[in-house]
């Protein structure tokens, strides 16, 4: 007879996945063992077996569900306001409010992702590329030009991402800026020099570039 699961099976899971988060992040994911998770979960291997099969499962997991997470925040972001400029600062400002408890898994997401196999790799490449997507078709509603040019919207999506991506290295809450406020500040670095960027492009970078993918639920 099959094992029947308890109530609380999907809630322990997700205890599990945090707590593995925040070990791959500290020691690495070849340096944590299951072991180590194991007690760190105040359960034993056994148990811990019952609820994940390997740790490629359980990194897996963790990732898929910070990403599915990500996409869902950004795209209620996204159709929060048909303002172009306040529909990034939207954007920007969710995607920093949802890191807000999650550097462990955006670290291990940076760090990690490429030890799981490609059939994994691709799901999860999958849902950043819609966070990316969605990104850009902002961009290029704010700065036209910008979302006209073969050249320029890629990088300028590409370093907003940078600015908010690699915040958790250095931003601690309730020292100095707020994150929305930060938020803005970025969003407005890439806005106020993506028209002087255009300006200083030779003509055949500025042609133009394929429409960014449409909105739509993946």
């Amino acid at each position: 007879m099959a094992r029947t699961r308890a109530e609380d099976y999907d809630e322990k899971r997700r205890q599990i996945l945090k707590t593995s988060a925040r070990l791959f992040a500290q020691h690495g994911f070849t340096g944590t063992s299951i072991t180590m998770v194991a007690k760190a979960c105040g359960a034993s291997k056994a148990l811990l077996y019952h609820y994940y099969v390997s740790k490629e499962e359980v990194l897996f997991d963790i990732l898929h569900l910070h990403l599915e997470t990500l996409v869902e925040t950004v795209e209620r972001a996204f159709a929060s306001t048909d303002e172009p400029r306040e529909r990034l600062h939207a954007l920007s400002a969710a995607l920093l409010d949802t890191y807000r408890d999650a550097d462990a898994e955006h670290q291990i997401q940076i760090a990690n992702l490429q030890l799981l196999p490609q059939d994994k790799q691709d799901v999860l490449r999958a849902l950043e590329r819609r966070i990316v997507a969605v990104f850009a078709e902002a961009i290029a509603a704010a700065v036209p030009s910008a979302g006209q040019s073969r050249t320029l919207l890629k990088p300028l999506t590409m370093s907003l991402f940078g600015m908010l991506n690699w915040s958790y290295l250095w931003f601690r809450d309730g020292r100095g800026m707020a994150r929305e406020a930060y938020a803005r500040l970025a969003t407005e670095l890439i806005l106020s020099g993506a028209e002087r960027a255009m300006a200083g492009l030779e003509p055949e970078e500025a042609a133009p570039a394929r429409r960014p993918e449409r909105l739509t639920r993946a």
